[in-house]
């Protein structure tokens, strides 16, 4: 991948909005997982049934603080939204198909609701398709022109044609 690819991004001003959204959630829900271990991180991965949640809690934390930060400067972008996704991919798997399913399976846990299936599921995960939504769109388009890829761009255009 050439260098000019890693900073691509269009000069769309509204970008910032999204990009604001994605980063501010994750950079702030990473850091809960350090603040609060068992609440947000290994305690919450063990009751999901995640494996090694000491471990896994704090490197999905880590990840989301970092790749947020990144989000929010626009800042490799493309690439820091790729943690992103497959985190968001990973709980909307281990969290929301079981209220779909109704049950439990490959040892993840259902929790208690007052109902299950499509509707129940849709509403438990809309921050979660939110925050997919949103880091697919910024794997697409970049950083937007408020980014430092844009910055980065402009330099790299202008050095290296």
């Amino acid at each position: 991948m050439k260098y000019q690819q890693l900073f691509r991004t269009d000069a769309e001003k509204t970008t910032i909005l999204i990009r604001l959204l994605v980063g501010i959630v994750f950079a702030s829900e990473g850091l809960q997982k350090f603040l609060y271990p068992d609440l947000r991180g290994a305690g919450r991965f063990e009751s999901i049934g995640i494996p090694i949640p000491e471990f896994t809690g704090y490197m999905v934390g880590g990840f989301e603080v970092i790749c947020g930060l990144m989000v929010l400067a626009g800042f490799l972008t493309r690439l820091a939204v790729i943690p992103l996704i497959i985190i968001m991919i990973t709980a909307l798997f281990t969290t929301k198909l079981p209220i779909l399913l109704g049950t439990g399976f490959w040892g993840f846990s259902l929790r208690e609701l007052d109902y299950y299936g499509l509707l129940s599921m849709l509403h438990e995960s809309r921050n979660e398709l939110a925050m997919l939504i949103g880091s697919i769109f910024l794997w697409f388009k970049g950083g937007g022109y408020w980014s430092l890829d844009y910055r980065m761009q402009s330099i790299i255009d202008k050095n290296f044609k």
